[in-house]
């Protein structure tokens, strides 16, 4: 995977997400409840707060948060759209971030109504599993990281999806068995 980069841009489309996503979380915080109008939560049904599936990919829990995951999208989408092209990048980040968010939200209806769900980890798993299928060589570490980030916080006690880390891995892996 890695010997066929092109030449380095910095303008690449996983740059203008990640501009995007820090521009959408400072909307988000100086909104009054941009967290739950943003996020995806029972708004999602009970008000039909339509958008939620796509807008919670762009929010966030706090910079923290925001800065792990903007520099993992970093990492991996520049890594995926140099390999694949632009075209193929966005459409695996949006599919499968959108996939993940509707399959998290079975989750939230059905057996955790409290949660409001933020964060790009879903969708950017959907990345991890995708490179997890295309360079073997890096699967197990990749699964192993995923594992690590989903169950290590839960362990001292961080609310975290851990189930959109897991459904993102599965759809991105999906995803590309499908594409390839």
């Amino acid at each position: 995977m890695l010997r066929n980069f092109r030449t380095t841009n910095n303008y690449t489309a996983t740059n203008v997400l990640v501009a995007i996503t820090v521009l959408m979380y400072i909307i988000q915080i100086n909104i009054p409840q941009g967290s739950l109008f943003l996020g995806l939560n029972l708004y999602f049904s009970v008000y039909d707060f339509w958008w939620q599936p796509l807008s919670t990919i762009f929010a966030h829990g706090g910079i923290a948060h925001l800065a792990m995951n903007m520099f993992v999208l970093w990492q991996f989408g520049n890594l995926i759209e140099r390999y694949k092209g632009t075209k193929e990048f966005l459409a695996l980040y949006f599919i499968c971030g959108i996939t993940t968010s509707i399959l998290s939200y079975g989750y939230i209806y059905y057996l955790d109504h409290q949660v409001n769900l933020v964060g790009a980890s879903g969708a950017i798993c959907a990345l991890l599993g995708y490179v997890a299928y295309l360079d073997k060589a890096q699967r197990s570490g990749i699964i192993t990281w995923v594992l690590l980030i989903s169950v290590a916080p839960l362990l001292i006690g961080l609310p975290i999806a851990w189930y959109a880390h897991f459904i993102g891995l599965g759809v991105g892996f999906l995803y590309a068995i499908i594409r390839r």
